[in-house]
């Protein structure tokens, strides 16, 4: 896991609509390690519905949600499912 925000990759999403954002960052989390955190960043006007709801519904936490404009950035920590 990081330490710092700014450590961690940001995964551009941005272009792809609904259910692209969710179905990559599935696949990612998949291969990241547990505890390691990624930054996706959509401009799906769904994707502040469709990731929270990813997250929850996987076990994945979701640390934080920036929006700014038409871009949606979400802080994702992956779940250790061992």
């Amino acid at each position: 896991m990081s330490s710092a925000a700014s450590d961690i990759p940001v995964i551009d999403y941005r272009g792809l609509k609904c259910p692209l954002p969710v179905l990559k960052a599935r696949k990612l989390l998949q291969s990241m390690q547990p505890g390691e955190e990624v930054w996706i960043e959509t401009t799906d006007p769904l994707a502040v519905i469709d990731i929270p709801h990813f997250c929850a519904e996987s076990g994945h936490a979701l640390v934080e949600t920036v929006e700014r404009g038409e871009i949606a950035r979400f802080r994702l920590r992956r779940a250790d499912f061992s």
